[in-house]
């Protein structure tokens, strides 16, 4: 790890504070600096200190001491530099324990987008928890993701097999957000669905009044003029279509033709919306 430049501005002033980690390690820090950096950690120091400049010892626990280390320097710097970025790799998970414990947002941040960046499926429902607990939003969201997109991979994961055998309610919880994601996806394939259904009806209907203008060109136009040679247009499907209704003798039959039937619902949505006034001008097959 590099030293910043905020640690090497206190080496001249003596260390107040022992920092005891989980294994008896200790190292030394400077009470202001801690107690600058979280409001815990202000808090825990005044309880400690015994008299004014007297050293004081604040017990950092359920973490390794190398995630103690990192945190400290981090304190120290108040910032991650981009080549430390893997450092908060490395103790990501313990890194946002310790941030929430101790408040300190901007580390919280950091080590959150950390272990969301380097999420995987046997780790999910491990994360899942630990975001819960720390009430870390977008590593949840990373994780339910995850556990939706690859449940397969998920599913073989110990933290999942933990979760199914002793705690019903987390397993319940994902179950859930696996569910709502397949309903987010069946409601988002209906929505494209629809407007791909609207933007087709537009363009048929757009056809018709290519088909059939309203303008002094509409004595020459009819279902069996050749198609227009307009890029993209539809007029040649849509005039196939219009000679298949109108010879086609399964209209009537029981049952019917399915084209036909599309064809009739066409010139109906036509008749529905049709705006002019004086509807013996419109040309549109059955629009009176």
């Amino acid at each position: 790890m590099t030293i910043c430049a905020g640690f090497e501005s206190y080496r001249a002033s003596p260390a107040d504070v022992r920092v005891i980690t989980s294994d008896g390690q200790s190292m030394a820090a400077h009470s202001y600096v801690l107690a600058s950096s979280s409001p815990v950690l202000e808090r825990m120091i005044d309880a400690a200190r015994r008299g004014w400049g007297a050293e004081c010892t604040v017990r950092v626990l359920g973490v390794s001491a190398d995630a103690v280390h990192a945190f400290v320097h981090f304190l120290y710097c108040s910032k991650v530099a981009p080549e430390e970025e893997e450092v908060v790799g490395a103790h990501g998970a313990q890194l946002l324990a310790l941030a929430h414990a101790y408040r300190v947002g901007w580390l919280k941040r950091a080590a959150e987008a950390a272990v969301s960046a380097r999420l995987t499926p046997d780790r999910a429902v491990d994360m899942l928890k630990l975001a819960r607990l720390c009430d870390a939003p977008r590593l949840y969201l990373q994780c339910a993701r995850l556990a939706a997109k690859d449940f397969a991979a998920v599913e073989l994961s110990d933290g999942w097999r933990f979760a199914r055998r002793h705690d019903a309610a987390l397993e319940l919880e994902l179950l859930k957000l696996m569910e709502d994601a397949d309903q987010r996806r069946q409601r988002w394939a209906r929505e494209k669905a629809a407007q791909e259904a609207c933007r087709q009806l537009g363009d048929a209907m757009a056809s018709l009044d290519h088909i059939y203008p309203c303008d002094g060109a509409a004595a020459s136009a009819s279902a069996d003029a050749p198609p227009c040679a307009t890029a993209g247009c539809t007029c040649r499907g849509l005039q196939q279509l219009m000679r298949h209704f109108a010879t086609c003798a399964k209209k009537t039959a029981p049952g019917g033709c399915a084209r036909c039937k599309r064809m009739l619902q066409l010139f109906r949505l036509h008749a529905s919306v049709c705006d002019r006034t004086d509807q013996t001008t419109c040309r549109v097959p059955l629009c009176r």
